[in-house]
């Protein structure tokens, strides 16, 4: 009875063993520098960021928070690499399509007819923060011949 008892103890270790040697699933291949980048952008599908709630506005070396203070930009990567903004004070189209700005993928550049559209955008993403940073020169940088809008921009949002 002593050896049947011992033959069933081994025997089950055995096949836990081969059990917990089964087939493991192939690794996960790393991430291009184009997916990260990507995820950065827009979480694993869209991801919203505002200025609201701790965000800031720098235009050269002033602060214009206080003319973006509810600004949002949503941007979208599935299915297409698309764009909505709102209360931007006429800089960035209300939406478009966005793409990657060489192959550093650390800029990109947005679609529209706004003075913010067709600029290279470099931008820095850490944790819930995002960094945009562009620059509009002068010629033809008036909203309805009034507001100014050329210089050196850098928007710090906030994921929403």
């Amino acid at each position: 009875m002593k050896l049947n008892l011992w033959k069933a103890t081994v025997l089950a270790i055995v096949v836990v063993g081969l059990q917990a040697c089964g087939d493991d699933p192939a690794p996960t291949p790393p991430k291009s520098p184009e997916q990260v980048a990507t995820e950065a952008l827009t979480g694993s599908a869209t991801q919203a960021w505002t200025v609201s709630g701790g965000g800031k506005v720098t235009k050269g070396d002033l602060d214009v928070t206080n003319l973006y203070s509810t600004f949002d930009l949503v941007l979208t990567s599935v299915p297409s690499k698309t764009y909505t903004s709102a209360n931007s004070n006429e800089l960035f189209d209300a939406n478009g399509s966005w793409s990657f700005s060489g192959s550093n993928f650390d800029k990109i550049t947005l679609t529209g007819t706004k003075p913010a559209a067709g600029r290279e955008i470099s931008f820095t993403q850490s944790g819930s923060n995002l960094k945009l940073m562009f620059s509009i020169p002068a010629p033809g940088a008036r909203i309805n011949g009034q507001l100014a809008v050329a210089g050196d921009y850098v928007f710090d949002l906030i994921k929403k």
